[in-house]
């Protein structure tokens, strides 16, 4: 037994007795008391009543991928080959990445222990409060054909949003989801393979859901959750069931489609546009207007020297001040 399988008992938010407890998962009172222990751990804690039982108040918002697989439109589901959902991860992309995974493969996590932003940035990762999710990809052709392919992701994930009234949203160059001037989530591609040929693509999605004051502590930027946003809770496994079928599609068809069929509407969301910024690099920083993304995605700037493109890796865009 581990206190994974008390906590999907206690998730419901209801009262349960140490011996009903016991009897569902098959063992003594006495090892259910200690697993409940194990719950600070977690960030959660079991309220305990005399004659009443042990329940965490409010329930959790446990993520399950039967809930999830049986939730997935008929025509999305051909396109979803392996949907694993772990408890605790080191980190979902890092899990896809060593795996010798094919399209379709989708990893979720309760919780990671080692997740990852953009620039090898921590993300804050609680239990059973966010999304942390990654989708594996094989493509031909090569990084020329993934061009724009992050943009495009971001799309995705706003058009997925919008369909659970989550609205408002806008997208940061290159791969930043954001709410009124503040990050709600951001996408994290990593690519194997041969960069002029067969290659795989893992796509990390991170998404704040229902953000813990305490956890955010350690975010350095401002930030948002999709309770805030909508104004009302929002199941996670609805949120999942809503970005596959935005996802998965995208994903088996952009060889074919290419970033052209997406430009038009990451310009409609583009949250810097037309503002005066800095593009930051290593060693560098450019000062212009913010003009849109290209057809390849790259970003616009109109500087004093003209209208420049600029593409991502090693660059950071922040707004003037």
């Amino acid at each position: 037994m581990t206190v994974y399988e008390i906590l999907r008992v206690l998730a419901d938010g209801k009262f349960h007795s140490g011996e009903e407890l016991g009897q569902a998962l098959g063992v003594s009172r006495t090892a259910v008391w200690k697993h409940l222990q194990k719950l600070d751990d977690l960030g959660l804690e079991a309220e305990s009543v005399k004659g009443r039982g042990y329940r965490i108040e409010g329930g959790v918002d446990l993520l399950d991928a039967e809930v999830i697989w049986k939730a997935l439109p008929a025509d999305i589901k051909p396109l979803l080959s392996v949907l694993d959902v772990f408890p605790d991860i080191g980190s979902t992309n890092h899990f896809l990445m060593s795996e010798k995974t094919g399209s379709g493969e989708v990893c979720l996590a309760e919780r990671q222990s080692s997740g990852r932003g953009r620039r090898g940035r921590l993300w804050v990762s609680p239990f059973a409060r966010n999304i942390y999710l990654s989708v594996s990809w094989s493509f031909n052709g090569g990084a020329q054909a993934l061009e724009g392919l992050s943009l495009a992701i971001g799309v995705a994930v706003i058009k997925a949003l919008e369909g659970l009234s989550v609205v408002g949203l806008s997208l940061k160059w290159p791969n930043d989801i954001y709410y009124h001037g503040v990050k709600l989530g951001g996408v994290l591609l990593e690519m194997s393979g041969d960069v002029s040929g067969d290659c795989r693509v893992v796509t990390g999605i991170g998404l704040n859901v229902n953000m813990p004051v305490i956890a955010a502590e350690a975010i350095d930027q401002g930030w948002v959750d999709i309770y805030a946003v909508a104004g009302r809770p929002i199941e996670r496994n609805e949120i999942v069931v809503a970005l596959l079928s935005k996802l998965l599609p995208l994903l088996a068809g952009y060889s074919d489609a290419g970033f052209n069929d997406y430009r038009q509407q990451w310009l409609s969301y583009d949250a810097f546009k037309g503002r005066s910024v800095r593009l930051l690099s290593a060693d560098n920083v450019v000062r212009g207007v913010a003009a849109g993304v290209d057809e390849s995605g790259a970003l616009l700037l109109q500087t004093e020297q003209g209208l420049k493109s600029f593409s991502g890796g090693e660059v950071s865009l922040r707004a003037e001040t």
